[in-house]
């Protein structure tokens, strides 16, 4: 397997090599910079000049690969020296760099050559290209900074992916256009769910009336359900002094994704991008005893991360957000029973939202590095207790895991809760951690049974992770698609004529006295429209109300998914909506 996933990345970044050569005999003056295989594919990053490029000259590229490819042999590479690489791109500025940049660093410069196309690379390619490259497809055009630094010039990114077979890339083609369908980009506007603002600023977004349905009915079920487990729901503030985040170690480690600190009066304040000193300062606000624990402090927090520009996705990746996090702190004896609880929550929210373990998602543990004093707290046994403990309640559990080396947080190991999206790519939704390092910095201590103090352990956890990058994987798995419970608009009145107006008004009264979220379409449009319209929105259920239904007769209901409809009586109806609510039954 590992042979294969090598070979198939050999093929990948041959490729790019593929599209650099094509891109270059299309347009001589374009410049080639870096080209790496990735996880489903490849790209190329072009310096195109004054020359715009898009989709529509895919097919005439994908020609001249193919052209290009029956010329190919197996890649010569070979070993140069500084002033050789040099001269043989010398009107090549990023490749200038790099061979500066390896000169500096005494790595070892190679080129290489499948025949008719020198570039700078250190190797990694396929062994016989012309069977190995036949099938490729060219997928989209983005932008991107070289070297990823926004101060740099902006490039030309070309994706495109390759496969051993054409039947697999006519798949992962098949893949690609469901996931179009289902991106949560696309559906939010048509859905009208969020929008964002270049004037309030990249990354901040803005949640409609209907997408803040959602946020809240996702709040309220966290909320409520932890409650319910005894945790504790405070509420800090979205400021701090920057001397909290010194204490706890965040700043130095995670500066650079922090806004800047603002003097306000005597003191340097920071928006905070974490929770955790905020919670442990209400824990020191009094003496503590071992009766009180584990205390498990939970907030609904709005945090602020700086997201590169080139990073920011949507809902995904945005610069303020909302966690559902908690810090349970505990004795010793405690952690295993707590950890255990917490994957408890977790699946049991995941079971809620329809999201198979094994499937939907998974667990990695995330290690850390013992000899990396810079990344990673120092206190090697605790390190060795801390892995072996989350380890041995995820075998005990028969969870699905895959370990991660030097993956870990800096003040211990984690359980990341890994999430599959429609492409099949995993993605880090939340973390458990276990934290023997914040106790120490902080001084945490409790009153143990023998009069004397001790030092708990910290549990960092989140139950379904950030409100808005969850918000994002529930519009793509239900493909806009809501159960009932989180749906905007539960039920949506369809008056046949005018004259039906008043009576449907009259109807809607005892569903907004149930809390069912009920909308009269009084739009001009002729009935047809209405309905097509509210099948669009993906609206669960449809009641077209006419002169039967004003005169008391049974209900004609459109339900979302189904082309038979059903006849029901009204107070059935009404009843049947609240148990599909409280039971969040998904259809």
């Amino acid at each position: 397997m590992h042979e294969q996933k090598e070979q198939l990345s050999q093929a990948r970044h041959s490729c790019a090599h593929l599209l650099a050569a094509a891109v270059k005999q299309l347009w001589p003056g374009a410049k080639n910079a870096i080209g790496p295989a990735i996880e489903d594919g490849f790209y190329q990053d072009f310096d195109m000049g004054e020359v715009k490029i898009s989709e529509s000259d895919f097919e005439q590229i994908e020609k001249k690969m193919r052209e290009i490819l029956k010329t190919w042999g197996q890649f010569e590479v070979k070993e140069v020296s500084l002033e050789q690489a040099q001269k043989d791109f010398a009107d090549n500025p990023y490749k200038l760099e790099l061979i500066q940049d390896f000169g500096k660093e005494g790595k070892t410069i190679t080129e290489n050559n499948p025949g008719n196309f020198l570039d700078l690379c250190k190797g990694g390619h396929s062994d016989d290209p012309q069977k190995e490259l036949q099938h490729f497809k060219l997928l989209k055009i983005a932008g991107a900074y070289w070297r990823g630094d926004e101060k740099r010039q902006m490039l030309t990114r070309i994706y495109g992916t390759c496969f051993p077979a054409q039947k697999e890339l006519d798949n992962y083609l098949v893949m690609l256009e469901e996931a179009k369908k289902r991106d949560h980009r696309k559906l939010g506007k048509e859905l009208d769910l969020f929008t964002f603002s270049d004037l309030i600023g990249k990354g901040l977004p803005l949640w409609t009336h209907r997408g803040a349905t959602i946020r809240r009915e996702l709040e309220n079920f966290v909320v409520a359900e932890e409650l319910r487990r005894g945790y504790l729901h405070v509420i800090t503030p979205e400021l701090a002094k920057v001397d909290l985040y010194r204490k706890s170690g965040h700043f130095p480690y995670y500066k650079n994704t922090m806004y800047p600190p603002m003097q306000i009066d005597e003191e340097e304040l920071i928006l905070r991008p974490m929770t955790c000193p905020h919670h442990f300062m209400l824990y020191q606000d009094k003496k503590r005893s071992y009766r009180e624990l584990p205390m498990r402090i939970a907030e609904l927090a709005r945090l602020f991360r700086y997201e590169k520009s080139g990073e920011l996705t949507g809902m995904m990746r945005v610069r303020s957000f909302c966690l559902a996090d908690a810090h349970i702190i505990c004795m010793p004896e405690q952690v295993k029973g707590e950890l255990t609880d917490v994957l408890d929550l977790v699946e049991y929210m995941c079971s809620v939202f329809g999201l198979v373990k094994g499937k939907d998602f998974s667990y990695r543990l995330s290690l850390g590095d013992r000899e990396n004093t810079e990344k990673y707290y120092k206190n090697d046994a605790a390190w060795d207790e801390g892995e072996e403990t989350l380890r041995a309640i995820l075998q005990e559990r028969g969870a699905p895991f895959a370990e991660a080396q030097n993956e870990a947080a800096f003040y211990g190991p984690k359980i990341d809760i890994q999430m599959r999206n429609v492409l099949g790519k995993e993605d880090t939704a939340f973390t458990v951690q276990y934290d023997f390092c914040m106790p120490e910095r902080f001084d945490l201590r409790y009153i143990d049974k023998d009069g004397t103090e001790k030092q708990p352990i910290v549990i960092h956890r989140s139950s379904i992770g950030a409100i808005e990058r969850t918000f994002a994987f529930l519009i793509e798995h239900y493909a806009g698609a809501f159960p009932l419970w989180l749906a905007p608009v539960q039920v949506q009145f369809v008056p046949v004529s005018e004259k039906h107006r008043e009576a449907v008004k009259t109807q809607a009264v005892d569903f907004h006295a149930n809390g069912i979220r009920v909308v009269v379409d009084e739009t001009d449009e002729t009935v047809g429209n209405k309905i097509r319209k509210s099948v669009s929105q993906k609206i669960p259920y449809i009641v077209v109300f006419g002169d039967k239904e004003a005169a008391g007769e049974d209900w004609v209901i459109r339900i979302r998914g189904q082309e038979k409809q059903e006849v029901i009586q009204k107070e059935a109806f009404i009843a049947r909506v609240l148990h599909d609510i409280a039971t969040k039954r998904i259809f």
